[in-house]
């Protein structure tokens, strides 16, 4: 049986589970414990008149309607009173008149007792000792238009309790809690409520004070103006308030006892800007004892001074910089160690005697299959291979020089190219070696190889261009002073020493005019003989040069190769020799449709070989006649007789003594067309192909003579004297930059600050963001221009490609990009008004370097990319366009067709655009305009997010992202380089 009291119990709990506190009172049997300020059976009345320490016995506002009114009643504050309820104190006089008036004085303080100066203060300032009431004025003309009555804020800010003079009357709720209620016309519409809060005072203002709390959340009274009584309910968005709040106050004016505050929360920043909604004409009080302020000043953690933190951005962006600081440092100490190690080690210099032989050698290009097996039908054109060379034998020792003959498309670069060793695309069969007159020799042979083109580097003196290839070519133990030496020493023997302070030039017109195309040959000569190569093989030395050039160029040649100390073996490909010119070759190869019609000793032998071997089959030589002439008119037209009896011969004897690799008898038939059907021949020849075997190259591959630090610190000397000496591009960019920027300064100059105003804004740094789009073409440009050459040196093996990227990087970054983005970008910066803070100016030149980096880089891809330049710069200036629709500038991104819409995630401008306009709203930007007559003061950051879709908080992460394309990018450009940048003949 259930007793009365457990009934009276149940009721009670019942009744308690009922009742509802509001302004977040605390429930007490039949009753609420109502915040300071507050009361009614539900807390829901604001004292009107009297003073806090009243508690419970305060007057309470009339209730007009539904709700209490305080302007209903006429209520008015005592002297010395002062807010919104008349909450704030004024005055110690007031705090000592009211404590007094409850007829005791309290001591129930437990951290100070009676101890110490009892006195009543009245603390008027920000800072809190205690538990502080704050009441502001809220003016913004947004919601003034559509409310237009008076609104106040009033703020219950408690940081030690135990601390006020009556606890629990003077003070609400536990320590580090901040209670607020919002009166619009006198009638309170939502209240809100915090904890974890924490103060931070500021040293550089006296009495200043910001608050941090955390767990918002807030309460709209239905049916009041803001919650479903007025014109506009926006009780959703008052109650989806929540995270962080902040309350920053400023120094008291003493002239008018009052301050600023900000309330800053995340959606109200998003409203009105980083500082949130704006409180103006606010005033503190706070009831406290003297000793409660002589002993909790900074006694406690939440009082004392802090720094704000750096943000998660910010510390991943300094951790990012920082890690690749130090991971510079451990390279640039790796590469002082390796290059240290290189100078003092003994990589051998000295020239060996070394012989070039070749047997049964045969270069195919490959055809390409017809889509069905087969053109139209005819099963002879399944296969198109073309051959370049079939089956071509010699041998060149120390001392010799052999000139290669025969008709343009005979075959002759190609021969040299392989002898050389250079990539081909097509297929080698056959076996060739340079073979070491010294057996105990551990390294490979040094093949020089020159290429019928001359490709200099047209700023450099003709010394530096030497020199440079000694300090990359030479061993890092032989000294600088030595490699000079040898550089003269090399001048001397070219016979080019009076020109050695000339600079090169170029020959085709393009730039000024150096030296003549003779003394070119002779420099790129120098430039493989400074290495100290066994073998030297040139592509058409002397084409294109006047017989005097040819004939030095063949004196040279000839003294090199017939050296009584150190003679190296010659290769020349020679497309129509003098008879003086023909006369310097020891050993001479005619070629004819790809194959050697003879191979053996120069001079007249020949023409006796000819008219020995094939009588009456080719015209006997005439006496007096050009020797060389005869021999290319042989070979122009020979008979098929030639080539049997030269097929017979090279199955015999071969100069290295191999026959592993056989000739194929359908030579011969491939010769008499007219006698064999086309099909019979193409699956004959098919067969034959498919018999062979890759070349064997036994010449090895002797990597790079110095370390890569060595060879970046030359490229970039190189790169600074090309730059010093051709400053037009450099100079024209800054000019360019210069004259852009004041008129894109002048054209947004002082921009305003209305809706229009900020769509300028982000008008003019979509332009800047353009601007650097379409100015990297140059990057691309420069690439394409080089390209030559560091192919020639890369085959070379001078230096590594990435040493030849970051040299590239530097010198093309810096002067070209960096130094002109940051003229335009400050010029426009100043001059268009935008945030006037050095912070967001330097954010926003961070941004734009970023970007300048990432479009630099993408440009280098595509010129390392693609070989042709006119389609590089169409892909440039078409990802330009793109970058430029999907920036977000010109169509909202929600906007656009899924189907299209990833596409921006891609866009680097995007990036760079939102950025910008994040720096820029970041600053505190406040809209302020009048749309059909309705004042609008709101942030500008909700004005970006509706004309252009950009998130308040990407600045950090666009940040990151330009980080990734500039990674990105850049490990695709050495990507490409060491893959696909390769000479390929």
């Amino acid at each position: 049986m259930v007793t009365k009291s457990v009934y009276i119990a149940l009721i009670l709990a019942a009744f308690s589970r009922a009742l509802d506190c509001e302004n977040y009172g605390i429930v007490n049997g039949t009753d609420c414990i109502c915040p300071t300020g507050f009361g009614g059976s539900t807390c829901s009345q604001p004292a009107c008149g009297g003073t806090i320490f009243q508690g419970a016995q305060r007057p309470l506002a009339a209730v007009s309607g539904s709700f209490a009114n305080l302007t209903a009643g006429g209520c008015s504050c005592e002297n010395g009173w002062t807010g919104t309820a008349c909450n704030v104190c004024q005055t110690p006089d007031a705090c000592q008149s009211a404590l007094s008036a409850l007829g005791a004085v309290s001591t129930d303080s437990p951290t100070l007792g009676s101890q110490g100066n009892e006195t009543m203060v009245c603390n008027t300032q920000a800072q809190v000792y205690a538990s502080s009431q704050m009441s502001c004025n809220v003016i913004n003309p947004t919601l003034q238009t559509i409310y237009p009555l008076s609104s106040t804020l009033n703020i219950i800010r408690t940081l030690q309790p135990g601390l006020s003079p009556l606890p629990n009357v003077t003070s609400f709720g536990a320590a580090n809690t901040t209670f607020a209620q919002l009166f619009y016309d006198g009638v309170e519409q939502f209240y809100c409520e915090a904890d974890s809060c924490t103060q931070h005072l500021n040293t550089s203002s006296a009495g200043s004070a910001d608050w941090q709390c955390s767990n918002l959340h807030c309460t709209c009274r239905p049916g009041t103006t803001f919650c479903g009584g007025g014109s506009a309910n926006i009780s959703g968005a008052i109650n989806g308030l929540g995270g962080t709040l902040e309350v920053e106050c400023g120094a008291v004016d003493t002239s008018s006892n009052t301050a600023t505050c900000n309330f800053k929360q995340a959606t109200l920043q998003g409203l009105f800007g980083p500082g949130g909604l704006t409180l103006n004409g606010c005033t503190f009080g706070e009831c406290i004892r003297q000793n409660a302020i002589d002993g909790s000043s900074g006694s406690t953690a939440s009082e004392a001074t802090k720094a704000k933190p750096l943000s998660g951005g910010v510390i991943a962006g300094l951790a990012v910089v920082g890690g690749l600081l130090i991971l510079a440092l451990l390279l640039l100490a790796l590469g002082l160690s390796t290059q240290r190690t290189a100078r003092r080690s003994g990589v051998p210099f000295e020239q060996s005697r070394a012989s070039v032989e070749w047997s049964n050698l045969s270069y195919t290009i490959l055809g390409e299959k017809g889509i069905f097996g087969s053109k139209k039908g005819d099963a002879t054109e399944i296969y198109t291979d073309k051959v370049i060379l079939d089956n071509v034998s010699g041998v060149v020792r120390p001392g010799q020089m052999m000139a290669i003959l025969g008709p343009s498309g005979a075959g002759k670069t190609t021969l040299v190219e392989i002898l050389a060793g250079r990539t081909k695309s097509g297929l080698v069969s056959g076996h060739f070696n340079i073979v070491a007159e010294n057996a105990d020799q551990t390294y490979a042979p040094r093949v020089g190889f020159v290429p019928q083109q001359d490709i200099l580097p047209p700023t450099l003196t003709v010394f530096e261009a030497l020199l440079f290839a000694a300090r990359l070519r030479l061993p890092e133990n032989v000294t600088d002073q030595e490699k000079k030496d040898r550089v003269n020493v090399l001048l001397e023997k070219l016979g080019i020493s009076a020109i050695k302070n000339s600079r090169i030039g170029d020959a085709m017109g393009s730039k000024s005019r150096g030296i003549s195309g003779g003394e070119m040959r002779r420099v790129s000569i120098g430039l493989e003989l400074i290495a100290n190569p066994d073998v030297l093989l040139l592509d058409e030395p002397t084409s294109g040069l006047d017989s005097v050039s040819a004939a030095r160029i063949a004196n040279v040649l000839y003294d090199i190769a017939h050296d009584p100390v150190n003679p190296t073996p010659i290769i020349a490909s020679i497309h129509q020799p003098s008879s003086q010119l023909y006369q310097k070759f020891d050993l001479v190869v005619l070629l004819s449709h790809g194959r050697a019609l003879y191979s053996g000793p120069g001079a007249f032998a020949p023409a006796e070989y000819f008219s020995t071997v094939s009588p009456g089959t080719v015209a006997p030589y005439q006496q007096g006649y050009n020797i060389a002439e005869y021999l290319l008119e042989v070979a122009n037209d020979p008979p098929v007789s030639l080539f049997q009896m030269q097929s017979s011969s090279l199955q015999t004897t071969t100069p290295s003594g191999d026959d592993d690799l056989h000739r194929s008898s359908s030579s011969e038939k491939e010769h008499n067309e007219s006698q064999e059907p086309k099909a019979e021949k193409s699956s004959a020849y098919f067969e034959t192909f498919r018999n062979r075997v890759t070349a064997k190259k036994t010449t090895g591959r002797r990597g790079y003579a110095t370390s890569f630090l060595t060879q970046l610190q030359y490229l970039c000397g190189r790169e600074w004297k090309i730059l010093k000496r051709d400053k037009s591009l450099f100079l024209t960019h800054v000019v360019v930059a210069s004259i852009l920027g004041v008129f894109c300064g002048g054209l947004y100059f002082n921009t305003g600050i209305t809706i229009a105003g900020f769509q300028s804004r982000v008008g003019c740094l979509f332009f800047l963001g353009a601007l650097i789009a379409f100015s990297s073409l140059s990057a691309l440009h420069n690439m394409v221009e080089i390209r030559p050459l560091f192919l020639r040196e890369r085959s070379s093996s001078y230096y590594s490609p990435t040493a030849w990227l970051l040299s590239r990087f530097f010198f093309d970054v810096i002067p070209l990009r960096l130094i002109p983005t940051i003229i335009v970008g400050s010029i426009t910066y100043w001059m268009a008004g935008l945030a006037p803070n050095a912070a967001n100016f330097f954010k926003f030149i961070l941004i734009l370097v970023l970007y300048s980096l990432a479009m630099t880089l993408f440009n280098f891809l595509l010129g390392t990319l693609f070989q042709n330049g006119g389609i590089a710069i169409l892909l440039s200036a078409l990802s330009a366009l793109y970058q430029m629709t999907f920036a977000g500038f010109f169509v909202h991104l929600s906007d656009i067709p899924p189907v299209l819409r990833w596409l921006q995630w891609i866009c680097p401008l995007k990036y760079t655009l939102e950025a910008l306009s994040v720096n820029e709203v970041d600053s505190g930007l406040l809209i302020q305009d009048t749309l059909q007559g309705v004042p609008v003061n709101i942030s500008a950051s909700l004005i970006m997010n509706l004309l252009f879709g950009f998130g308040l908080n990407n600045y950090y992460r666009d940040v990151l992202i330009h980080v990734g394309f500039i990674g990105g990018f850049g490990i695709g450009v050495i990507g490409v380089v060491w893959v696909k940048v390769r000479e390929r003949r």
